[in-house]
């Protein structure tokens, strides 16, 4: 008796029509999934940013107060409209040596921003107990790829406070939505 040949061949592998279908709804998932993920990464860059900041002005407050002179924390944004800082004493020619640091590229000083400015650098300055020395201020920073996220750091009171904010979809009494 013939053996039936058919009857001990396994069907194994995929049909075209299935491996189409699953790429297909990879492809789905994926577009759907990747603008969320990559504006995620970008705002935890701004967030990373904004820590940035506050950490500067708290270290300028610090070492004012360690070492019983003025500091000061300076921002800027050099050529490339790379938003630098710094920390150092507040003496003309000590700006000039400072180490200047990166911030991530992509993030922005916003138009928001009300440091005190000069010569090119916005900052805000801390004498030896620890108070600013007006005026005060909030440095706002906005980074390019996440839409209207902003994060700011704000210079509260003359006693040296300072607070972080973010956007709000309304204003607050002075008309800023980073609060």
């Amino acid at each position: 008796m013939p053996k039936n040949i058919h009857k001990n061949r396994s069907n194994s592998g995929f049909t075209l029509l299935e491996i189409l279908v699953v790429t297909l709804a990879i492809a789905i998932l994926s577009a759907i999934a990747i603008p969320s993920w990559l504006s995620f990464v970008e705002l935890r860059r701004l967030n990373t940013a904004q820590g940035q900041v506050y950490t500067a002005m708290q270290r300028a407050k610090s070492q004012a107060m360690k070492e019983k002179v003025t500091w000061q924390a300076s921002f800027r944004e050099n050529s490339d409209g790379i938003v630098q800082w710094a920390v150092h004493p507040s003496s003309a020619t000590i700006i000039s040596k400072a180490q200047w640091n990166d911030l991530e590229s992509g993030i922005h000083l916003d138009a928001d921003t009300t440091l005190q400015w000069s010569n090119g650098v916005r900052r805000v300055r801390f004498d030896f107990r620890g108070t600013v020395t007006p005026p005060l201020g909030n440095i706002t920073l906005n980074n390019e790829n996440v839409g209207q996220a902003k994060r700011c750091v704000y210079v509260s009171t003359i006693l040296g406070a300072m607070r972080t904010g973010k956007e709000h979809p309304t204003p607050n009494d002075s008309g800023k939505y980073c609060y």
